[in-house]
């Protein structure tokens, strides 16, 4: 291993100890935005700041060629009650760093940082180097990856920094909360008045338990419909309910559209129903792509993501892999071990040396 990635090494992961030790919760990441300008301006690379996002492009870019993207989030979830440790305190502890963040997804941020940093004035490579680090992954914002990716330029495809033990997730499934209503006519129970809209809810809810999408990923299995909340306006236990609420968390594979889900739901569903946002779509890269063959050259495998990312807001094909467990995320004692930072950056170095 070189002195130059060593020390790359040492300065991601007091990088990230600065980071876990500055509250950086969704839409209020002002703080760690600073600290990491501050790390590009300390290595004299210029950056520029839009929102709560940082970006910078590589030394020699060149406006005619088409670029890779580097980006991971530097947002969080607020901590669970479950902390035994100060979650705003970086701990070493037994080879691991523990903190808010240092999992999901500070340990992937810093390594595309250092790995940046390492092909910053690389020179005469096929494609630019582009870097962000966005805001607000964590509650899908707006002010997040969609407002800084027009500011970069060409991008060809990407690595989303995500904790997937630098194995290759190479699909994601998509996300789509839907609010339903169904209504009724209000009247006494006892008299056995009106048209009760929790039963016509629960007619619905029914379809939905039982109903199977037919066609299954291989990566990703089946497209799935559950339904996770559900309330009635009543307060009175002898009122028929005129009208019941529910909520659809719909978890979609790479065969289907959101349109599509939508229309099954239009053709089945006596409810009124409405999607919150249709942005978080499935994605999948091709077992083609050519980060995917450098990934299978390193002998990293395949698999597909459960979970959704920044991914799923970028129109190009990108690559979700990096250090750490997904299974840690949002865990109390939330932590990640140094040794998966260090691999972190030597393995996305050697990534891109097989593409650039």
């Amino acid at each position: 291993m070189s002195e130059q990635i060593i020390t790359l090494q040492q300065k991601a992961i007091d990088l990230l100890k600065a980071l876990i030790a500055t509250p950086s919760f969704s839409k209020e990441e002002n703080d760690t935005a600073e600290i990491i300008g501050e790390f590009f301006q300390q290595s004299d690379i210029p950056f520029s700041r839009v929102g709560n996002n940082i970006y910078a492009k590589n030394k020699h870019y060149d406006v005619t060629k088409n670029s890779i993207l580097l980006n991971s989030h530097h947002d969080t979830v607020k901590p669970n009650k479950g902390y035994t440790v100060d979650p705003f305190t970086p701990i070493e502890r037994e080879g691991k760093l523990f903190g808010l963040g240092s999992n999901d997804a500070g340990g992937c941020l810093v390594s595309l940082i250092a790995t940046f940093l390492y092909y910053y004035d690389k020179k005469d490579t096929e494609y630019n180097v582009v870097f962000a680090a966005s805001a607000e992954e964590e509650i899908s914002g707006v002010n997040g990856i969609e407002l800084v990716l027009p500011y970069l330029g060409m991008i060809d495809c990407g690595i989303v920094g995500e904790p997937t033990k630098l194995e290759m997730a190479v699909a994601e499934r998509g996300l789509m909360v839907i609010d339903c209503i169904a209504h009724g006519r209000a009247g006494h129970a006892a008299r056995n008045e009106g048209e009760n809209a929790l039963y016509k809810a629960m007619d619905d809810i029914n379809w939905i338990r039982n109903y199977k999408f037919d066609k299954v990923s291989e990566l990703l299995g089946e497209s799935r419909l559950t339904v996770t909340v559900i309330d009635t306006e009543n307060k009175q236990h002898n009122v028929v309910p005129s009208q019941c609420k529910f909520v659809i968390d719909v978890r979609v594979n790479e065969l289907y559209s959101f349109e599509e889900i939508l229309a099954s739901l239009q053709e089945n569903m006596k409810s009124q129903f409405k999607p919150r946002t249709t942005r978080m779509k499935s994605t999948s890269i091709p077992l083609d792509h050519p980060l995917v063959k450098a990934g299978k050259s390193l002998g990293k495998g395949y698999y597909g993501s459960p979970t959704t990312s920044d991914k799923a807001l970028m129109p190009f094909p990108t690559l979700k892999m990096g250090p750490g467990d997904s299974a840690r995320s949002h865990t109390a004692d939330e932590f990640i071990y140094l040794d998966e930072i260090r691999d972190g950056i030597e393995t996305y170095i050697n990534l891109l040396k097989l593409i650039l």
